[in-house]
């Protein structure tokens, strides 16, 4: 072989692309003891303390007209509650009132943004999982669930498309949602996309990097933009190891000390919620990129002073739980927009092997 064509050779294997790394098949017998906590788990739990408490006063709130297409309704949350309790303590009357929510949410997402029903979406799956549907009411609901994640919404994008396009909260909630969406119909390689993309936002860049940013004062490299800035990462001289730079651009440019920016933590109520999911699918997402997760969460407290506030502090429940910190949280916790009562399922127990 003449060296001419040796080297045409060469360039044409270094022009191809690199493809991108697929993610290991999930753990399916695992998730389906509970996508978001074993229900055997469950069933260890306390009834006594402030965290129950909670959990079961938000049960006994009754829900009349649960919509997807308000982004702040807390029905959501109140039905997965329902769920808890009734798993917890047998009770019929709070599976029969998770049923009735799960087919009356069917349509309302007509007028929704792809925000409001990555928001609210989560939470009925997981109670859905949770209580069990009649056959008829699951098959009617397994369509649906199918369909609406495919469905345009008021801005024109869909969930799946708002997930893999948008790295703020917009695109970790609508995750969130997919995932569990995943969990409940038993899509394997769906669920193994979302890993793929999540390890992509976390900042693994060979995994996923099809996000489309905004300002990128905040990135630890503008040229390679990420969810999660990587360890070691500086700005000025300051630390910006785990901060979430597509949050905090809300705020304006780079600046010290750093904004209270709560955009962050609503980004951080979606991710952590795939990270449970996905936890329960036999990935080490926790672990994922220098425990990015953790390290979201360390910036928060160590650089920018700011600890969890209001419907936000279910979240410091599972870092403790799963980086076995201490981090300030608040009991009872208040649940978020896509789930809560963290203080109660992952408080007092250690995680399975």
């Amino acid at each position: 072989m003449s060296r001419l064509v040796h080297r045409l050779l060469l360039a044409s294997v270094l022009l191809v692309p690199a493809l991108p790394r697929a993610a290991p098949p999930p753990d399916m017998e695992r998730l389906a003891a509970g996508p978001w906590i074993a229900r055997a788990r469950l069933a260890e739990l306390p009834i006594t303390g402030a965290a129950w408490e909670a959990v079961r006063n938000d049960a006994e709130r009754l829900v009349l007209d649960p919509d997807l297409s308000d982004q702040n309704d807390p029905s959501n949350v109140r039905v997965f509650a329902k769920a808890l309790v009734h798993v917890r303590t047998g009770d019929t009357l709070m599976a029969a009132a998770v049923r009735r929510a799960c087919l009356d949410i069917i349509g309302t997402e007509y007028d929704a943004s792809s925000l409001a029903l990555g928001r609210e979406l989560m939470a009925y799956v997981l109670a859905a999982d949770l209580v069990g549907l009649p056959p008829e009411q699951d098959a009617l609901f397994r369509d649906w669930l199918a369909r609406v994640r495919d469905t345009p919404m008021s801005e024109g994008r869909t969930l799946r498309q708002t997930h893999e396009r948008r790295p703020n909260g917009w695109g970790t909630y609508a995750g969130a949602t997919r995932l569990a969406i995943a969990a409940y119909l038993g899509e394997p390689d769906e669920i193994a996309e979302v890993a793929r993309i999540f390890r992509g936002w976390l900042g693994d860049r060979a995994a996923y990097n099809g996000f489309r940013y905004g300002d990128l004062d905040w990135q630890a490299d503008p040229r390679r933009p990420v969810g999660i800035n990587p360890r070691g990462a500086a700005r000025r001289g300051h630390s910006i190891d785990g901060a979430i730079a597509e949050g905090l651009r809300r705020s304006g440019p780079f600046d010290w000390p750093p904004p209270h920016e709560n955009y962050v933590y609503s980004t951080l109520q979606g991710a952590l919620a795939q990270a449970v999911i996905l936890e329960r699918a036999g990935y080490d997402a926790f672990a994922w990129q220098d425990r990015a997760l953790l390290r979201a969460f360390e910036w928060l407290h160590q650089q920018a002073d700011f600890p969890a506030e209001g419907d936000d502090t279910w979240q410091p429940h599972l870092i403790n739980y799963f980086y076995h910190r201490d981090f300030p949280a608040p009991m009872p916790s208040r649940p978020g927009k896509n789930i809560g009562y963290t203080d109660w399922t992952h408080a007092d127990w250690a995680p399975p092997d």
